[in-house]
C-alpha cells in the first residue's frame, strides 16, 4: 500500500459514486497506484459491505458536518464530491454542502476536488428559465471553489439514460404503444449519459490532472436527436418498439400531465419543464462539443442502444 494516492469518494453507494469507487478498486490502470476511502452515511448497509469486501475503506460523514467531511478528506490526493438536490429539492441546502466539501479540501489540501457540476441555466438562458435548481445549485458550488482557489474538475454529467423509462417514455393508450412525450421539436439533441460510465470520465480526469485543473469535463457518449433515441429503441426492441412514437408536447400541457400523472408539485413540475425545454431552447452543454472530453476517456462509452438492451429497468417497462 505504501506511495499509493488516496481518492475519497462520496455519494460511494449511490450511482455516480458507485461507477468512481468501482473503476479504482478494479481498473488495472488504477488500481496499482490508488486506493479508495468510500464515504457514506451508513457504514452497516449491503452495498457498504460491498465495497469494503472490494478493498476500500469505508467511512461515515455528514455533508451538513464539516468536521466529518475534514476527517474523511485527510490524506486525500483527490476528492470526487457529488450532492443530491433530489432528496430534500433544496437548492440553499445543496449549495451549503457542496461550500462545506470545498472548505474542507481546502483545509486538508486535496490536490484534486472533482465536482459533480452543472451550468448555471438561469444565467445561460439570461433569466428565460429561472427554475432548473439542481443546475444552478450545483454551478454556483463551481463557482465557489473557483473563487476559493482549490485546484478542481468539473465533471458533468449529461442527461441520465436511465431517467427516460417510465415516465415521459412509456406504454400508452389505446394500443399500448411506446410514446415518448417531451415540450421540443423531434430535432432537439440530449447529451445521453449513463451514470455507470461515471468512473471512466473520472479516471480520465486524475490521468490528464494538470490538463484538466480549472476545466469542464463534458460527460456524455453522444448527442442524440429526441428522434434518434427513439429509433434506436425500436431497433433494440423490434416487436415491442415497432410502433414507438414521439410526441412534440405544449408546455404547459406536459406539465400539467406531470402535475396529473405523475402527482409531482406545481413546483417540481416547472423546473423538470424548464429542464427539458433547455435542451432545444440553448442546449444542454449550451450548444459545447463533447469532442475534447472523447479525446481524453479512454475506456469505451455506453451506447443509448446498449443501456437499453442492459437496463433493468427497461425489463420492467417490456413486461
Amino acid at each position: 500500500m505504501a506511495g499509493k494516492r488516496l481518492i475519497t469518494v462520496f455519494g460511494a453507494t449511490g450511482a455516480q459514486g458507485g461507477s468512481v469507487a468501482n473503476i479504482f478498486l478494479n481498473d488495472p490502470k488504477l488500481k496499482p497506484d490508488w486506493t479508495v476511502r468510500a464515504v457514506t452515511r451508513d457504514v452497516t448497509k449491503d452495498s457498504a459491505k460491498k465495497l469494503r469486501d472490494a478493498g476500500a475503506e469505508v467511512v461515515a460523514a455528514d455533508l451538513n458536518d464539516k468536521s466529518t467531511l475534514i476527517s474523511a478528506l485527510q490524506g486525500a490526493a483527490a476528492v470526487f464530491a457529488v450532492t443530491n438536490y433530489w432528496e430534500k429539492m433544496d437548492a440553499a441546502l445543496e449549495v451549503q454542502q457542496g461550500k462545506n466539501l470545498v472548505d474542507a479540501a481546502k483545509e486538508t489540501n486535496v490536490q484534486q476536488f472533482i465536482w459533480s457540476s452543472l451550468l448555471n441555466i438561469n444565467k445561460l438562458s439570461k433569466g428565460a428559465l429561472p427554475n432548473v435548481h439542481h443546475f444552478d445549485s450545483k454551478a454556483d458550488v463551481e463557482e465557489y471553489a473557483r473563487a476559493v482557489g482549490i485546484p478542481a474538475t468539473f465533471f458533468m454529467p449529461g442527461f441520465y439514460m436511465s431517467n427516460i423509462p417510465g415516465g415521459t417514455f412509456r406504454r400508452s393508450p389505446p394500443n399500448n404503444a411506446f410514446t415518448f412525450s417531451l415540450p421540443v421539436s423531434p430535432s432537439a439533441q440530449i447529451p445521453m449519459f449513463d451514470s455507470a460510465d461515471t468512473g471512466k470520465y473520472i479516471k480520465a480526469a486524475v490521468l490528464h490532472r494538470d490538463e484538466l485543473l480549472g476545466k469542464r469535463l463534458l460527460s456524455a457518449t453522444e448527442y442524440l436527436t429526441v428522434a434518434q433515441v427513439v429509433e434506436a429503441f425500436r431497433k433494440a426492441f423490434p416487436e415491442a418498439g415497432k410502433d414507438a412514437t414521439f410526441y412534440s408536447v405544449p408546455p404547459q400541457q406536459f406539465k400539467q400531465i406531470l402535475m396529473e400523472k405523475q402527482g409531482w408539485p406545481d413546483f417540481v413540475a416547472q423546473e423538470f419543464l424548464e429542464n427539458m425545454l433547455l435542451l432545444e431552447q440553448f442546449g444542454y452543454y449550451g450548444g459545447a462539443s463533447l469532442d475534447e472530453t472523447h479525446r481524453l476517456v479512454e475506456d469505451k462509452l455506453t451506447t443509448w442502444g446498449e443501456h437499453l438492451r442492459a437496463s433493468k429497468k427497461w425489463g420492467e417497462e417490456l413486461k
